[in-house]
């Protein structure tokens, strides 16, 4: 599967209009589900308590301008107009402002950083100093001096993380369980109240099931249920507004908000947590920018669910304006405004729109945790790449059943909307703060732009979050504990692997073997070389690992090939694939020991099958073929106790290079043409499968170079052998109760509970073989 093939897709950014109008139209289906189904909960969470519906329609004027106001200040100009220009590299969401923070200020969190990875094309990208004299040039050394200030930014970025995930939870709870709760309008009142709860429990299950199948199977439908969706609504709202009230849309004003809070006082400030879900779904468009485009998401937005939503939301107002004495329980709710003909159709097309609004918090949620993973700050999980076409469609299978149990306990421990609306609220504006926090240094750090400008950008929309946030906050007992409880679990969880993980690492170095080492013991290594490629899996960029010296000294021989792999995650969202590899010797080039680095972005889909073995095979044959004259000036830097390593790409980019083939047979075919020669093993050693290089006659090939690849194709025949480390983590003596118990019982008891590495599930387990130590950290 080509799991990149969409990888580079924001390469085209500047498309033709009918591109633009095509991805436009996709994104409602991926991007707008959550947003463009908030009129069903908005008005019954505003009113469902703290404020009245009077005969002076004083309170509904109020909300209707509060939320259009919110939808104009907050989606349309914060999202659209400024927080998606602030893309890293085509992609968006909390993690990619601070990986471009981090790029920006040279700041990094991963431990495994080299200075060569700066050399990659989307790390550098529009990366520039600021000038000595300005407060971003003093804001970007006292961010690179203060370790404080680092750990600081990281736990921002967690804490967002951690509140889209709790959003994972809440948004498809209250979404499904406010679609059927319109049946309450279709049934005795004494029969709904034991229906809505299973029914919505039943839509949920269905929806997790399905999640393994992947979104691309019922994707195309995802789009057109929006639009469906979103026009039923606008023209329900319209229906609404020229049968019930015409002048409806004078409470656009904001005079009416000022009425409103001037009545309502304490209790209208309250009732911002209701207000406030009519923006849930606002950080998609940011989060989701890295499959669609800048100009599509603004126009899908602009021309299309900004229209529909304040249509929908006036209509709202307009009937409930003419109608103050509702018999019913449901009281100020959507359905209530929808002619009674039509409720059972517009009942199913919700139900729909509110799996794809679900599913798409669902997916973000899998992406998030993909990103955080890769970074070095969650538990290893299982992923499932769920299509081969369209890059970031993703399955987690653990994450998955997890928030299917969480999120039919909050419908079953709740039961209402309201409070499950304080909760969904509280966890939507945390993020929100959080992208404006990162905003403001992005403004001074990345785009060079002047200090009050980003203190006029927080103080702004800083302002108006901070009183949707207070108001959610008030609520902490009715509901808004519940994104707080689970951000703090999951918070714990990130935070001790994030610190095992650097002090495991940090163990590593400190007992890594130097290369002098290795050369004391001759091309022989001072034991016997045996037939086939030793692939020895560390976290080391440079040295020897410890356990290759615990090996040595326990077993006697070793294979004739050796490379040390070392697959890691750099600071950026994808790795083209021409920057893949980092190959280099260890030691003189007689010792046949490599080491070769695997350098994945954090969107990027890992590869552990056959064909990344053959990869790693083949541009470690292109390295020897290269030598030394394929390292630039840009590599020479990353030199290290002799080791010159050289960017090499996967076989794919480099076609007029070495190619590696492979047959059963004993007499594979000769290509036909005469610029091709090939290397292969001697006749006389009978293989268990025919492996050659096809190489180019031009340039010439040094004698000693020939030698090697011929070695390294017999290696290749015989098989690769995969030595894996295998770590029992302590902490030392002497180390505090708290650590003791970290790392002794929380880092431990992850570790024997997450996922091995990928290439330790991927290889297959007679040529697998596990050295075993003790880590006191």
């Amino acid at each position: 599967m080509d799991l990149e093939s969409g990888s580079y897709q924001n390469l085209v950014k500047k498309e033709s209009w009918r591109t633009t109008l095509t991805l436009a139209y996709q994104s409602l289906g991926v991007v707008y589900g959550d947003l463009g189904i908030s009129p069903l909960y908005v008005y019954k969470n505003t009113f469902d308590e703290d404020i009245a519906h009077s005969e002076s329609n004083d309170e509904i004027y109020g909300v209707l301008s509060l939320v259009f106001w919110t939808l104009t200040l907050v989606p349309l100009l914060k999202y659209v107009f400024i927080v998606l220009r602030a893309d890293d590299n085509g992609e968006g969401g909390t993690f990619a402002l601070y990986s471009l923070l981090c790029r920006h200020a040279k700041v990094n969190s991963l431990p495994s950083f080299q200075l060569a990875d700066e050399d990659l094309l989307a790390y550098k990208k529009d990366i520039t100093s600021p000038e000595p004299s300005t407060f971003g040039a003093r804001l970007k050394s006292t961010l690179e001096r203060y370790r404080v200030l680092q750990n600081s930014l990281l736990v921002l970025a967690l804490l967002g993380a951690c509140m889209v995930i709790g959003d994972g939870i809440l948004t498809p709870a209250i979404s499904v369980f406010s679609a059927v709760s319109g049946v309450e309008l279709a049934m005795a009142k004494e029969h709904h109240k034991y229906v809505e709860v299973p029914v919505a429990c039943i839509v949920l299950i269905a929806l997790f099931a399905l999640q393994h199948y992947g979104t691309h199977r019922v994707g195309f439908l995802f789009a057109p249920v929006v639009i469906i969706w979103l026009l039923c609504i606008s023209a329900i709202g319209l229906y609404n507004i020229f049968h019930w009230n015409p002048h409806v849309y004078r409470a656009l004003s904001p005079y009416y908000i000022y009425r409103f809070l001037q009545k309502t006082q304490v209790e209208g400030w309250m009732s911002l947590g209701g207000i406030l879900l009519c923006i849930t779904g606002s950080e998609a468009m940011f989060a989701d920018l890295g499959h669609f485009s800048q100009s599509s998401i603004k126009i899908a937005f602009t021309f299309f669910i900004y229209p529909s939503l304040v249509l929908a939301y006036m209509g709202q107002a307009a009937y409930l304006s003419r109608h103050h004495d509702i018999q019913n329980d449901y009281r100020v709710g959507f359905y209530v405004s929808v002619p009674e003909k039509l409720r059972w159709p517009v009942l199913v097309i919700a139900v729909l729109a509110a799996v794809v609004g679900s599913q798409a918090i669902i997916t973000g949620t899998f992406s998030i945790i993909k990103q955080c993973s890769a970074l070095g700050c969650f538990p290893r999980v299982k992923i499932v790449h769920t299509s081969s076409k369209f890059h970031g469609q993703i399955y987690i299978p653990e994450i998955n059943w997890i928030l299917m149990i969480l999120c039919l306990a909050v419908i079953i421990g709740f039961k209402d909307t309201r409070r499950i609306g304080n909760a969904s609220g509280l966890a939507v504006i945390t993020v929100m703060l959080v992208t404006t926090c990162l905003m403001s240094l992005v403004i001074v750090l990345c785009w060079h732009r002047s200090v009050l400008l980003a203190i006029l950008f927080v103080l702004f929309f800083g302002a108006i979050e901070a009183l949707f946030f207070s108001a959610t906050l008030i609520k902490f007992l009715e509901g808004a504990w519940v994104p707080v409880a689970f951000s703090f679990v999951f918070m714990i969880v990130m935070c001790v692997w994030h610190y095992g993980t650097l002090k495991t690492y940090e163990f590593d170095v400190q007992n890594k073997v130097s290369v002098d080492w290795l050369l004391e013991l001759g091309p022989s290594l001072g034991i016997v070389r045996v037939r086939g490629i030793g692939l020895i899996h560390t976290e080391l960029v440079s040295g020897i690992p410890a356990i290759f010296s615990h090996f040595v000294t326990n077993l006697p021989a070793f294979h004739q090939v050796l490379v040390f792999l070392c697959v890691k995650s750099v600071p950026v969202p994808h790795v083209r694939h021409e920057e893949r590899f980092l190959v280099g010797h260890i030691g003189p080039r007689d010792y046949r020991i490599y080491r070769c680095i695997v350098r994945y972005g954090y969107r990027d889909a890992h590869k552990d099958d056959l064909q990344f073995e053959n990869d790693l095979v083949c541009s470690i044959a292109e390295f020897i073929r290269t030598g030394k004259a394929g390292l630039t000036d840009a590599d020479k830097h990353s030199q290290t106790q002799g080791e010159e390593m050289v960017v090499v790409g996967t076989p794919s980019t480099h076609l007029d290079g070495i190619q590696l083939h492979e047959e059963n047979g004993a007499n594979p075919e000769t290509p036909g043409t005469s610029e091709l020669r090939e290397i292969r093993s001697p006749p006389a050693i009978k293989p268990r499968k025919r492996v050659r290089f096809v190489i180019p006659e031009s340039p010439m090939i040094e004698k000693s170079a020939l030698e090697e690849l011929r070695e390294l194709t017999e290696a290749r025949e015989a098989g690769v052998a995969y030595i894996l480390g295998h770590s029992y983590v302590r902490a030392k003596k002497g180390s505090s109760l708290v650590k003791q118990m970290v790392i002794n019982f929380g880092y431990d008891f992850l570790r024997r509970n997450c996922r091995a590495p990928t290439y330790a599930l991927s290889v297959p387990h007679a040529s697998t073989l596990e050295v075993g130590m003790v880590y006191h950290i």
